[in-house]
């Protein structure tokens, strides 16, 4: 619901004038509160998590050549599939490996029927498609027929068979005669290519969906939009990016608020809410009841936002300050539990890092937690906020206590205890240069220093003091999991400038 059906060349190419001025411009203004209370599924813990964006589309292509036998001459090149028969046969093939991809799968994907092609002209048809992406299987065939099966409207993907099945004649051949050795975003390149790993395949359709969805992201700010220490940084998402953003004012969002919070509907369903979510598992209370309470009234009303405007994406400026006497809680915990179902929410309207954390929420599959980051030492780094989701891994709550909000000691905020061992991924933009550095570790604890509630100590991987150099006292977003190659694929890409702490 984010995108529309422009494919990301279109987007790279659109004018800037045009994207700008459906992006930033004046506050929207926002329409009463309903009259009648949210229905009573509006939060339920128990739904599966949203799986957000559009489907990818796919459309695989076995390409493949009908060798005929002829005396004292060669008359095939390498290869297992040379006639209709062995077509059909890895045609089936592909389709029952391409279905167990898609049920490992955390992102949707939209996986067209094989469709086999002989000629030039036939692949130029196939190519001529409204999917995504396509997957070509090169078994055997020429240049000529390699090239024709290459879109001109999607991104491509080629996979070839080494030990996974019949060996590929284009195994051997493919080079640098036919492939782009820059990195992306544009031509069919080296970084395309898949031999017989279907986990790799995996991660390029990832990042690929994770573009798809990324591109013209449609996100409501509410109290207006910012960039942490690159002022420039809301210009940038919306020229760059082509993200929209919808800047909502408090002048109109307050009187909004003072009806939701004096609705007796309302507040009886926000009760009940609040009761469910204390019986949680692992949930401890530390703070004042009524702070929960009105922090649902809060999601009631984010979510009323972002339905209005038809947007994917959430956050909020001055969240420290201008929104508490207004909802007589923090937005702290509203923002949790908006990325326990699926929807990315974010404090401080920080457009230096939110294009960061939509594109990792999509490509991951799972909620991401914007952080704080401190100094690296040892080969550790503690990363904290007071607006982390529970649901982590997309499917069970951690562990949390209820607290206030730090830096006001006031509302609510989750302290989330995140198990020992769990592998997380790290962007860290460079404020709105362009440049992204990830990194992947590993949570070593949960302390309860005096610092924003959600608090990690995390073991870094890599080449850890190469973080010395990069941007700190910043946001960074992490989430569970490896996520580097697909995210590394995708902001490539976008034209992000991509580094991880192994490059170093």
């Amino acid at each position: 619901m984010c995108c529309c059906g422009m494919n990301r060349r279109d987007f790279l190419t659109m004018t800037t004038g045009m994207v700008a001025g459906a992006g930033l411009g004046a506050p929207a203004a926002v329409g009463a509160a309903g009259t009648r209370p949210w229905a009573p599924d509006e939060w339920n813990p128990d739904a599966p998590f949203r799986t957000a964006g559009r489907p990818l589309k796919v459309q695989p292509i076995l390409m493949y050549g009908v060798a005929r036998k002829r005396e004292a001459t060669s008359w095939r090149s390498w290869g297992g599939v040379q006639s209709d028969e062995a077509a059909a046969q890895e045609a089936d093939q592909i389709t029952r490996e391409l279905k167990a991809t898609v049920a490992e799968s955390p992102v949707g994907l939209d996986i067209r029927p094989v469709t086999r092609v002989k000629t030039a002209e036939e692949a130029t048809r196939a190519a001529q498609t409204d999917a995504d992406v396509v997957v070509v299987y090169p078994a055997s065939g020429g240049g000529n027929l390699l090239r024709a099966c290459f879109p001109k409207q999607a991104d491509a993907i080629i996979f070839v068979r080494h030990r996974s099945g019949p060996i590929y004649y284009w195994y051997e051949a493919l080079s640098v005669k036919y492939l782009r050795t820059d990195e992306p975003p544009d031509g069919v390149s080296v970084h395309d290519v898949v031999v017989d790993d279907y986990g790799e395949l995996l991660w390029r359709l990832r990042g690929l969906y994770g573009v798809r969805n990324f591109l013209g992201c449609r996100i409501v700010a509410l109290g207006g939009a910012q960039g942490k220490y690159a002022p420039e940084a809301p210009k940038v998402a919306v020229e760059k990016y082509k993200h929209q953003i919808v800047e909502v004012g408090y002048k109109d969002f307050e009187p909004r608020i003072r009806r939701a919070l004096a609705d007796d509907g309302i507040r009886a369903r926000v009760e009940k809410w609040t009761d469910r979510y204390l019986h949680l598992p692992g949930t401890t209370l530390a703070t004042e009841r009524k702070f929960i309470a009105n922090a649902f009234v809060l999601y009631g009303l984010f979510k009323e936002l972002v339905r209005e405007h038809e947007a994917s994406a959430f956050t909020i400026n001055h969240c420290m300050g201008t929104i508490m006497p207004m909802s007589q809680t923090t937005a702290c915990l509203t923002l949790s539990l908006m990325n326990d179902e699926g929807l990315p929410a974010f404090c401080e309207s920080d457009f230096v890092v939110i294009p960061a954390g939509i594109l990792l929420r999509y490509v991951s599959g799972r909620p991401v937690f914007m952080t704080n980051s401190t100094f690296p030492h040892k080969g550790l780094v503690t990363c904290a906020h007071c607006t982390s989701p529970r649901r982590m891994d997309g499917v069970r709550y951690e562990p949390s206590k209820i607290v206030t909000h730090y830096e006001s000691d006031y509302g609510a905020a989750p302290k989330v205890e995140m198990p020992r061992g769990q592998v997380v991924t790290f962007v860290d933009p460079e404020y709105a240069v362009g440049r992204w550095v990830g990194f992947t570790g590993r949570i070593e604890g949960n302390p309860f220093y005096d610092i924003c509630r959600s608090q990690q100590d995390v073991e870094i991987r890599g080449h850890w003091k190469k973080l010395l150099k990069e941007v700190r006292d910043s946001h960074w977003m992490m989430a569970y999991g490896d996520h580097l190659d697909a995210v590394g694929y995708a902001a490539r890409k976008i034209g992000i400038r991509w580094e991880t702490l192994a490059d170093a």
